[in-house]
């Protein structure tokens, strides 16, 4: 039954995370050798504070390349509104979640609070799939 699955049984694990000290061309590399539109920004304890997408990098390298500047951090361009849902959430209600809202991937916190991993649309259609 599609209620009793969770998102920890069909999520990616912590396959990329920045933090806000890093280097905006660093990101972007470590973004570049992914196939991911964007990744969580995390704090030392691995808690998430915030969200870089492709979308904000490409801004900020515009405005980088016309200025010659090459010094941003990922905390100049971040969301620092992130959205996040626990690894317990089950999968029906995130696709519920998922056709009413704009995230297309998701962080997926533990029960403390801490990143442990990723969840797309796709992993979530997959898991739907799999069940009928």
């Amino acid at each position: 039954m599609l209620n009793n699955l969770q998102v920890k049984e069909f999520m990616s694990g912590k396959m990329i995370a920045f933090t806000k000290e890093m280097n905006l061309q660093v990101a972007v590399d470590k973004l570049l050798n992914t196939n991911l539109i964007g990744g969580p920004v995390v704090d030392e304890e691995g808690k998430v504070v915030g969200w870089l997408s492709e979308q904000d990098c490409m801004a900020k390298l515009m405005e980088a390349s016309y200025y010659s500047d090459h010094s941003a951090l990922v905390e100049d361009v971040m969301s620092d509104k992130p959205v996040t849902i626990h690894s317990t959430l089950s999968i029906m209600d995130l696709a519920q979640k998922m056709i009413h809202e704009k995230p297309k991937m998701y962080p997926v916190l533990d029960e403390d609070s801490i990143y442990v991993g990723l969840i797309t649309r796709k992993q979530v259609l997959g898991a739907m799939r799999s069940q009928l």
